[in-house]
């Protein structure tokens, strides 16, 4: 890894919200979902949820997702299981959805830990997501259309989430955990050695100020072993 994409990327997860995520329901469409995290990417979210329709949703979009090599998706395929992950994460959970109690989304306060779910296009948000959501929230609309794609709804709330974040100083300090930053650094400084990792299913070693791999000797046996060979070697 030179030292220039270990700057870039030290400096893009100094930036990163983890207390900020996008929980999609019903996915279908693969491309809505790539839309939605290359969006989350540039506004600094780390984790974006999705609930699948089905598995056939859940392989697409599975595989849609993995060519972001910087968010981590997370799928779910219950509405109700989603939300009590994210409240239990401490997050007020934000519902797109047209109603007589929903307030303009720019009346919220999204420097809390917040969690934006976003309805299918067709049908909109679930009666379960509406029923366990904190608050309904509406983008106002003054022309003929009465909805926006879910990934251009998506980026309308989160760069007001941003912009609310960047005039609280919340991007000038680092959030993410060590624990993730090394996952990453190594993950988007070795992504070859990552790759065979995940295959051999050896864990990930540390990386050092200056991006290098901390491994022991073993560590480099085994990478260059097959998995039924680097097995015997603990025995």
């Amino acid at each position: 890894m030179t030292p220039e994409r270990l700057q870039r990327i030290n400096t893009m997860l100094d930036k990163r919200q983890p207390d900020l995520t996008v929980c999609m329901e019903g996915v279908h469409k693969t491309h809505n979902l790539a839309a939605v995290v290359r969006t989350c990417d540039a506004i600094g979210v780390s984790d974006v949820h999705a609930i699948w329709k089905s598995e056939e949703a859940e392989v697409r979009g599975g595989s849609a997702a993995g060519s972001q090599n910087w968010i981590d998706v997370h799928g779910h395929h219950k509405t109700a299981d989603a939300i009590t992950q994210l409240k239990a994460q401490g997050m007020q959970v934000l519902v797109t959805n047209l109603s007589e109690s929903a307030v303009d989304f720019r009346e919220i306060d999204y420097t809390k830990p917040t969690a934006i779910i976003l309805g299918q296009e067709k049908f909109g948000a679930s009666d379960i997501a509406l029923e366990m959501a904190d608050q309904d929230i509406v983008i106002p609309m003054v022309g003929m259309v009465q909805s926006l794609n879910v990934s251009v709804a998506c980026s309308v709330v989160l760069y007001e989430a941003q912009r609310q974040r960047q005039l609280a100083g919340m991007y000038n300090k680092a959030s993410l955990s060590d624990e993730r930053r090394q996952r990453t650094l190594f993950e988007g400084g070795h992504p070859i050695f990552a790759e065979a990792c995940q295959r051999k299913g050896l864990p990930y070693p540390a990386i050092d100020e200056e991006g290098k791999i901390v491994a022991d000797e073993l560590w480099w046996q085994k990478m260059q072993m097959d998995k039924s060979a680097w097995q015997h070697l603990d025995d």
